[in-house]
């Protein structure tokens, strides 16, 4: 499915309502940044940040993972705060693809330091995810199955092309068999809140992503001010490249001392 595709199967099955969120009273400076929360994106669960999580942990940070429900940008960002607020300080969050965001709704909260976006979308408020779309087009492996009640999955036989190129095969089949189908009206809902207006923030960019345009990933990144690192990786960078990306989260928790800049 290309871009013009996500858009449509998007519209044709209506808008949801974000759940608005307030600006963040900056933490104090001398708050060393701990906690990592992970967020998912579409067509995944929780259990593809475990390499991440593994990596974190060792070096002493307490990751929580999110499950998205993927039912609706309002239901992911309610369970991206749920998860912010078991955090004992401040936090860097972490979204990818669709999980960008979610951060970038949610991020506004608080606790949250810092942003890492993992081949992940940014909008700005007042824009929906679907806008991000327009003028790119999206890689002829990506394909997704659109079904009668509005959720998309990737379709099977495209899914190790599309998501998880340079992933095992025993990884790509996993992932395909357990992937969670998101409400396509997600991606129409407009944001209420960016929070990398206020947040320093960071983004990896995989170099062979067939989920996005590589164009559409670098004009996202410039546009909000992150600071950029590439790797040669599938869409599934944050399983088959986790030190690179777990290196980009620890860099962003020691230069995230405050919730502003």
């Amino acid at each position: 499915m290309n871009a013009k595709s996500i858009l449509a199967a998007a519209a044709a099955v209506g808008i949801s309502a974000a759940t608005p969120a307030n600006a963040a009273e900056p933490i104090p400076a001398s708050q060393q940044v701990r906690n990592v929360v992970l967020v998912h994106g579409a067509f995944a669960d929780g259990s593809g940040w475990r390499r991440v999580y593994d990596e974190l942990t060792q070096r002493g940070y307490k990751v929580t993972i999110v499950q998205n429900p993927l039912t609706s940008l309002a239901d992911d960002v309610a369970a991206t705060k749920r998860a912010l607020s078991r955090q004992d300080g401040p936090a860097i969050l972490v979204g990818h693809s669709w999980g960008g965001t979610v951060i970038t709704e949610a991020g506004v909260d608080e606790k949250v330091a810092g942003l890492v976006y993992v081949s992940a979308l940014s909008p700005d408020a007042g824009e929906s995810t679907a806008q991000q779309y327009a003028g790119f087009e999206t890689p002829p492996e990506f394909v997704l199955d659109v079904t009668a009640d509005g959720f998309g999955f990737i379709l099977p036989g495209t899914f190790k092309a599309g998501f998880a190129a340079d992933a095992s095969d025993v990884d790509a089949a996993f992932m395909r068999d357990s992937q969670v189908p998101i409400n396509m009206s997600a991606f129409e809902t407009k944001l209420t809140q960016a929070a990398w207006r206020t947040r320093p923030s960071w983004a990896v960019i995989a170099t062979d992503d067939k989920a996005f345009d590589q164009r559409m990933l670098h004009d996202m990144a410039k546009r909000i001010g992150a600071k950029v690192t590439t790797v040669p990786a599938s869409h599934a960078v944050f399983m088959t490249q986790a030190k690179v990306v777990s290196d980009v989260i620890d860099e962003a928790a020691r230069a995230s001392r405050s919730a502003t800049r």
